[in-house]
């Protein structure tokens, strides 16, 4: 019986989870979990799983918790991923919650010797280089959730410490993927969230449609597989059935392929290095037919090209990325500006700012509230 402590459990990955521990009650047991504000949701699995401690995010008065509910710990406010992360004794921490949140949540249960099970972008976005240290120390070898990450995590496993020569990242295209750039800087919210293969949450699924998800990616894995920017290369694939890919020096390539399923690599880190059925339907290559392939178009994706230069200016302008787009992204689905307006935001934050240390955390978590103050302060002139 293994424990966990799931940071997020009411968004999509949280919730996944917690259907893959009601899937093998005799491997897995939650020990800690917490939500934001869908309390709703958050108290219904508190009621089902039944953990030591639990906690949101977004704090409410005891009074408001259900009685039959305060059988456990309750913490709220940020201090809840703090305690759920390293105080509460657990096997692993799946952390799971949105936003450079994550960071410091991965650090604490990094620091507590807990092995993590990473879904969260933005802990090696922004601090790649202080979570791969931490991870040395402990000696634990951080665990992907993410779909591209996981599935190259997977092919490196029979590569008997052969490095890649080439990482090969594969992207849906997203819903825009055919559009012309004009068509996509006046996308609306409900044509950017209509992802054509996954469900996720609005954040992520914006991401995609912009492929500032993918950017996002390439830094992750610039950090998780120790590889120079320059062999990571984007793969469109409308299918989403090669998950990614690895090229080794003698020309081999080692792919992953699976129905579009978030519950694969979330159980492959929970179980790692075991394999659990996960409920999800076989893979019908017959049924399928065909796979395709695109390159990657940085002119009408410019968050393919902008991640680049981040990747070489080095020092905090990648967190600055991720801050400004976040807050970019969060003026788009408020109804702010257009979906263009995204592009343009983020380049200007990192334009305004420049270059910016990030040796520690506080250099990494005031470069992002400076990326997010210049966001705000070029709002005006973007709004619709």
């Amino acid at each position: 019986m293994q424990t966990i402590s799931i940071l997020g459990s009411t968004g999509s990955i949280g919730t996944q989870a917690l259907q893959l521990v009601a899937l093998h009650p005799e491997r897995f047991r939650v020990v800690a979990m917490t939500g934001h504000r869908n309390r709703e949701l958050f108290f219904e699995q508190v009621r089902t799983f039944r953990p030591e401690m639990a906690g949101l995010t977004e704090p409410i008065p005891m009074e408001e918790v259900p009685a039959d509910l305060r059988f456990c710990r309750w913490v709220m406010g940020k201090e809840a991923l703090h305690v759920a992360a390293a105080e509460i004794p657990a096997d692993m921490v799946l952390v799971s919650v949105v936003g450079i949140a994550g960071l410091q949540s991965v650090m604490d249960a990094l620091h507590a010797n807990r092995q993590v099970l990473l879904a969260n972008k933005e802990a090696l976005v922004t601090g790649g280089h202080l979570v791969m240290d931490a991870a040395r120390r402990i000696g634990k070898p951080l665990l992907p959730v993410d779909s591209e990450h996981s599935a190259i995590f997977q092919c490196l496993q029979g590569a008997a410490g052969n490095q890649p020569v080439k990482l090969l990242l594969t992207a849906s295209g997203g819903p825009f993927r055919t559009w012309d750039k004009e068509r996509i800087y006046n996308a609306t919210r409900q044509e950017a969230l209509n992802h054509p293969n996954w469900a996720m949450g609005a954040k992520i699924t914006i991401d995609s449609a912009s492929m500032f998800n993918k950017a996002l990616e390439i830094i992750e894995a610039r950090w998780l597989f120790d590889m120079a920017p320059e062999k990571i290369e984007v793969v469109v694939h409308p299918q989403s059935i090669i998950h990614s890919a690895v090229e080794f020096s003698d020309g081999a390539v080692i792919a992953q392929l699976g129905v579009p399923d978030m519950r694969v690599p979330i159980q492959y880190a929970m179980s790692y290095p075991e394999r659990l059925p996960t409920g999800s339907k076989p893979l019908d290559l017959f049924a399928l037919g065909q796979l395709t392939f695109e390159r990657g178009d940085e002119v009408r994706f410019p968050a393919l090209r902008i991640v680049k230069e981040c990747l070489n200016a080095g020092g905090a302008s990648c967190t600055i990325l991720n801050g400004a787009n976040e807050a970019a992204v969060a003026a788009f689905l408020g109804g702010e500006i257009p979906f263009g307006g995204i592009t343009r935001l983020v380049e200007g934050a990192l334009e305004k700012l420049g270059p910016m240390p990030a040796s520690n955390l506080d250099d990494i978590f005031h470069a992002d509230q400076e990326a997010r103050r210049i966001v705000a302060e070029l709002l005006p002139a973007i709004r619709k």
